[in-house]
């Protein structure tokens, strides 16, 4: 996990998943999982969160290839991996 990236990815992640209908609770969880790590360094949630959303963005992506950018999903897996 990178967290430089993940600094710059999550607030993305986190605005278009909320746009996405079905990535609203998600997108609430992966926020508060991100907050919480940046007070205890513990990157469980964000991690689990993280690639819930990536599985999420590809779907998202399969049905429709400009729900989600492919720029977003790239960037999302570099910082998670």
């Amino acid at each position: 996990m990178q967290v430089e990236k993940l600094e710059k990815t999550v607030p993305e992640v986190v605005q278009k998943l909320s746009k996405l209908k079905s990535g609203e609770t998600l997108a609430a969880e992966l926020s508060w999982c991100w907050m919480s790590f940046q007070n205890d360094q513990n990157p469980v949630g964000v991690i689990e969160k993280g690639q819930q959303a990536l599985a999420l963005f590809k779907e998202a992506r399969e049905k429709n290839s400009k729900a989600v950018s492919k720029k977003l999903v790239e960037s999302l897996e570099k910082a998670l991996a």
